[in-house]
């Protein structure tokens, strides 16, 4: 969508908000935790709510296959944010592998059943509650929570929200935050990248991996090794990548020790189980192996309990002992636990802001859904057939 276009839409939901009633309704307080799950605008018993459309949103009610997401509508209320809160009109949510593992009950940052997914999103703020200066009605913002973005609209901490480059659009905006943060930190904070070095990236075609050959590239004469299905080596190539792996046909590790016969700098783990244990054993000396998740836990629609056994048996460990003759790191980052350090997420933002406005980094968007096809899009990421980041808007299905 241009840039014209979407201006033009700001400003139809500015003006839709603002004519709505004026009357004061309460909502939720804000969590107590800097990051916690968004909230939908309570209803109003009066006229005038009944008068505004209803918010459609997607609820997950029990845990298992693509079924237990529902697309249901509540109540409008005009919007009324609290102390500290904005509320913001969703015009896009990314789809990552925590809302997989969440459906299938693996995803421990998860709030009680029923609950709306989804951690990050993109929209226009249209209130603002008490005590917030730095966001304005109209704002263009990118929404960090962790949960509840899958609806029409979400009040959140101003503090959870990010300006969105001129540029940028929603959908771009909705792809941003989590995969990038996610590389940021483990290549930058954990990984110490610098010139020369050398990366192991799976899952190198998902959000997070392409987030990953792009930040690589910002550093001089990096070697990326990375794994993917061979139909998608000739993007991750574009994306900055040295040497793509098919993880079906070829064995990974043989492959990164016939060109680097002493290994890699570092290695990106989402796998879990043995190939944590190989990632480990392909590191350099004074390598950094980051683990970021447990993707090899997911193996159907629904969960599988002999493969949570067999993965949970095989997960690596190693001991201080161990590591000390080795000259090895081990190191585990995950987002969802960085709840009181938004300080320090968003000193994280504003540099990928930075690199996004000098076209360093461009999230690659794989498919647009709406939220009637949520189903079809959680297949498109479980079947690993996405190339870059999936989209979830609440309006209409574009064409992909």
């Amino acid at each position: 969508m241009s840039a014209e276009r979407e201006a033009a839409e700001v400003a139809t939901v500015v003006a839709a908000a603002e004519a709505g009633p004026a009357e004061d309704v309460s909502s939720q307080p804000p969590s107590a935790e800097a990051m916690g799950n968004a909230q939908p605008p309570e209803a109003s018993d009066g006229a005038a709510a009944a008068a505004l459309p209803p918010l459609r949103c997607l609820v997950l009610t029990g845990f298992g296959g693509y079924d237990k997401l529902k697309l249901q509508s509540k109540p409008a209320a005009p919007p009324a944010p609290g102390p500290g809160q904005v509320t913001v009109r969703v015009r896009a949510c990314g789809l990552n592998f925590a809302e997989i593992m969440a459906r299938q009950g693996l995803y421990d940052r998860s709030p009680p059943l029923p609950f709306t997914p989804g951690m990050e999103g993109a929209g226009v703020v249209v209130a603002v509650g008490e005590g917030v200066n730095d966001r304005k009605v109209g704002d263009r913002v990118m929404v960090l929570v962790r949960s509840g973005m899958w609806q029409e609209e979400v009040t959140a901490l101003s503090a959870q929200t990010f300006l969105m480059p001129e540029s940028m659009t929603f959908e771009e905006a909705a792809a941003l935050l989590v995969n990038y943060i996610t590389a940021y930190m483990i290549l930058f904070d954990f990984g110490n990248l610098r010139p020369g070095q050398s990366v192991l990236v799976h899952m190198a075609a998902g959000g997070v991996g392409i987030a990953a050959l792009q930040l690589c590239r910002t550093v001089e004469n990096v070697t990326v090794f990375g794994t993917a299905s061979a139909s998608k080596h000739e993007m991750l190539k574009e994306n900055g990548i040295t040497y793509p792996i098919d993880y079906h046909t070829t064995d990974y590790v043989e492959e990164v020790k016939k060109i680097s016969p002493k290994g890699v700098n570092i290695v990106m783990d989402p796998l879990g189980g043995p190939d944590t244990a190989k990632g480990y054993n392909l590191l350099k000396p004074m390598g950094k192996l980051i683990t970021y998740g447990m993707a090899n836990l997911v193996s159907g629609p629904k969960r599988n309990l002999m493969t949570i056994a067999r993965i949970w048996w095989n997960q690596f460990s190693v001991t201080a002992l161990q590591l000390l003759p080795a000259n090895r790191a081990v190191c585990g980052y995950h987002l969802g636990y960085l709840d009181s350090e938004m300080e320090l997420v968003s000193g994280v933002v504003t540099r990928l802001v930075a690199l996004y406005n000098q076209g360093h980094i461009k999230p690659h968007i794989d498919s647009v859904w709406p939220f009637e096809k949520v189903a079809d899009a959680m297949r498109q990421m479980q079947e690993k057939k996405n190339v870059g980041k999936i989209i979830l808007v609440p309006g209409p299905e574009k064409e992909n």
